[in-house]
């Protein structure tokens, strides 16, 4: 479960420099680095669900 918190915190570090590039007018970075936030977020999601429904929902 430690690797769902990992890839969430990492998403979200992702997402932060998004909205951080976007406000300094990067466009083309803010694109990037919302691709991988929204990469990892959906890792650690799924991984958070498929383990949620494998152990009989503890």
């Amino acid at each position: 479960m430690r690797h769902v918190f990992i890839r969430g915190i990492i998403s979200l570090i992702w997402l932060a420099a998004a909205v951080i590039c976007g406000m300094s007018g990067s466009l083309e970075m803010t694109a990037i680095y919302i691709v991988l936030g929204g990469a990892f977020l959906y890792s650690a999601y799924a991984t958070w669900k498929k383990e949620k429904g494998g152990k009989g929902g503890k």
